[in-house]
C-alpha cells in the first residue's frame, strides 16, 4: 500500500489535484482508526486517496461509498482503488453529490466532506438523518486559506465560499447532540462527533 499511496501523492502533485495534506493526514487517520467505522461516506473522491486511507483504518468489514462529480477523476480513482487490497470495499459513484445523496441509505459511521466548499451546509443537512448513533463528520478546508477565522477581508472571488464555510462551522457548533473540534493544521478540518 505504501508504494501505491506514494504513487498517488506524486500523481496528485503533478496534476494539481488536491488530496489530504501531510499535516492533516496523521490526525485524519487517527480519527478514523479510533472510530473503527463499518460504513463510510465520502463526498468528493478526487483520485481515491482519502477513500483508501479510510478503508485502511476502518473496521475489517469496512464499506466506503465515495461520491465524485468529475468523471475523469472518478475513473482515475477507480483505477488506483482496483490496484489496492480494498477494491471490494470501496464504491465510487459519479454525479452531483446532492442528487446521489438522495439515493443513499444510512447509517454511516464516518462521513468525510471534501467537495464544493459552498455546499457544506447543504451536505451536512442532507446526511444528518443518515448518521449512526456514534457518527463522526469530518469536513476539510474549513479555514479556507486562513480567511474563515480571520478579520482580513477575503478577495471578492472568495467572499461567498468564506461566508458559507463560516455558516457551516456555526451550524455544526450549534447542532444539538454534536461536539465540534477544529483542527488547524493544513487548511483546517472540522471534526464533529455525535455525543453518545
Amino acid at each position: 500500500m505504501e508504494a501505491l499511496l506514494g504513487e498517488m501523492e506524486s500523481y496528485a502533485l503533478e496534476h494539481y489535484i488536491p488530496i489530504l495534506r501531510e499535516k492533516e493526514r496523521h490526525a485524519f487517520c487517527r480519527i478514523v482508526e479510533e472510530a473503527k467505522p463499518h460504513r463510510i461516506l465520502e463526498i468528493g473522491t478526487a483520485i481515491g486517496y482519502s477513500a483508501l486511507l479510510m478503508a485502511m483504518f476502518g473496521a475489517e468489514d469496512v464499506e466506503v461509498v465515495s461520491l465524485e462529480r468529475k468523471e475523469d477523476r472518478a475513473a482515475k480513482a477507480k483505477e488506483f482503488i482496483c490496484r489496492s487490497p480494498y477494491r471490494d470495499h470501496i464504491t465510487v459513484m459519479t454525479g452531483d453529490a446532492a442528487e446521489l445523496l438522495r439515493m443513499l441509505q444510512g447509517p454511516f459511521d464516518v462521513v468525510f466532506i471534501d467537495a464544493a466548499k459552498g455546499q457544506y451546509v447543504r451536505y451536512f443537512r442532507r446526511i444528518l438523518p443518515m448518521l449512526s448513533a456514534r457518527a463522526v463528520v469530518l469536513a476539510d478546508n474549513v479555514l479556507f486559506r486562513g480567511y474563515v477565522c480571520s478579520d482580513v477581508k477575503p478577495p471578492r472571488r472568495y467572499k461567498t465560499i468564506v461566508k458559507r464555510l463560516r455558516e457551516y462551522l456555526d451550524l455544526v457548533r450549534h447542532t444539538p447532540g454534536f461536539a465540534t473540534e477544529l483542527l488547524e493544521d493544513g487548511d483546517g478540518m472540522a471534526v464533529s462527533g455525535r455525543l453518545g
